[in-house]
């Protein structure tokens, strides 16, 4: 076996080679312009569902305000694009040239000094990154180093979803209130509402969201990602070994967080607005049922998931108005309590062993290089389950 085929291998990487295919070159080809925009769309879901399977199946936080980062990164994005359309030129009708169109509708006769910076793409971008990066250490900072977790985490965080929203409606002369930031049209002059551009945009946020899973893969990977297993299972043991466990939680959920905006960003470049119908409960409620459907324990998982969920709601609205909600409700319901581990536990269970003996039965040398890989795997670390890793580490810890 070669170095390669054993890095794909040791970092399941095969499967992750099958999605960039299917969204790179599969949907590309077989979608119309209109279906691969909401693919897009339904994309800029999934870097959330990849940070809720790092925050909440391995970290074991559940967080049901994530859209309070997908929002964030998404009116930086708006404010910048909402800047360039609002030129003097482009807004010399209005009684203050040069502002936004609903501060001038909201008697504003200056922009307001926190816009100031958002005339520039490099802060931009920094501030797609950092400013949700920074609220999430806040939060995190505030409950991990008090130990809150568990429910109490869950409720907290759904409770600065809705301040959040409350707050962006109602300062409606700085944040567009309950329309959000519309009539985005051009970034450094390139029309982002043509079709040409739709598909750009969609083969970044492709490029961007590899790149995600990437990363995500490699904090499970290592010693972090063992850490975190262990701290979900049996967090006091890990606390005793000496490891400092609120400072893993910051991190994992500032990571989250960074991914959330990331997706909100694009978001925000695809369909060519942003509103506070994207940053309160509901929104981040559904960002879960996604990484659950698709399997709280799967970053790959997360997003067929995201896909599935978005392509039902899609399908039920369109063909049944009335009763699409209803129809999403009974496949969240389904799949929970007939696959506790969504989309990728079934695939784990049914499909995957399948596949393994359907390998070993053509190709004997493929088997046995495979029986070595999976014995160099397991070597460092005889014992999978996380009672177990916890064990390790209290005992590295003690010696």
């Amino acid at each position: 076996m070669t170095k390669i085929q054993a890095f794909i291998g040791r970092y399941q990487l095969s499967h992750l080679l099958i999605l960039a295919a299917l969204l790179l070159v599969v949907m590309p080809l077989a979608m119309d312009i209109f279906r691969l925009n909401l693919v897009g769309k339904y994309l800029t879901y999934a870097f959330v569902a990849v940070g809720l399977v790092l925050c909440w199946g391995y970290g074991g936080i559940l967080s049901l305000g994530q859209g309070v980062f997908f929002g964030l990164g998404g009116y930086c994005m708006a404010m910048f694009l909402k800047l360039e359309a609002s030129s003097p030129e482009q807004t010399a009708i209005q009684s203050t040239p040069g502002i936004p169109d609903f501060m001038d509708w909201n008697q504003l006769t200056a922009l307001p000094w926190f816009w100031e910076p958002f005339h520039s793409f490099g802060f931009t971008l920094l501030a797609v990154i950092l400013i949700p990066a920074l609220f999430a250490f806040i939060i995190a900072v505030a409950m991990f180093k008090r130990r809150v977790g568990g429910v109490y985490f869950a409720i907290i965080t759904q409770a600065i979803a809705a301040i959040l929203t409350i707050l962006i409606i109602g300062q409606q002369g700085y944040t567009g209130g309950v329309n959000g930031i519309t009539d985005l049209r051009t970034l450094h002059g390139w029309d982002i509402r043509t079709d040409s551009a739709k598909y750009i945009l969609y083969f970044i946020n492709a490029f961007l969201l590899i790149g995600c899973l990437f990363a995500a893969r490699y904090i499970i990977k290592s010693k972090l990602g063992r850490l975190l297993v262990a701290m979900r299972e049996r967090e006091d043991r890990v606390r005793f070994s000496g490891y400092d466990v609120s400072s893993f939680k910051i991190f994992i959920y500032c990571i989250a967080a960074v991914f959330s905006a990331i997706g909100g960003a694009m978001f925000t470049l695809q369909v060519g607005f942003m509103s506070p119908s994207f940053v309160g409960i509901v929104p981040s409620i559904e960002m879960v049922i996604f990484c659950a459907v698709g399997g709280r324990l799967s970053i790959l998982g997360a997003v067929y998931g995201t896909l599935l969920v978005n392509w039902a709601k899609t399908s039920f609205s369109e063909s049944f108005p009335e009763l699409w909600l209803f129809a999403m409700g009974a496949l969240f319901i389904g799949v929970v309590m007939a696959f506790p581990n969504g989309l990728a536990g079934l695939y784990q269970t049914y499909v995957e062993p399948r596949l393994q003996r359907f390998k070993k039965s053509s190709d004997p040398a493929l088997a046995s290089d495979m029986d070595a890989l999976k014995t160099a795997e397991i070597k460092p670390n005889k014992t999978k389950d996380t009672e177990s890793a916890a064990e390790e580490y209290s005992h590295a810890g003690n010696q």
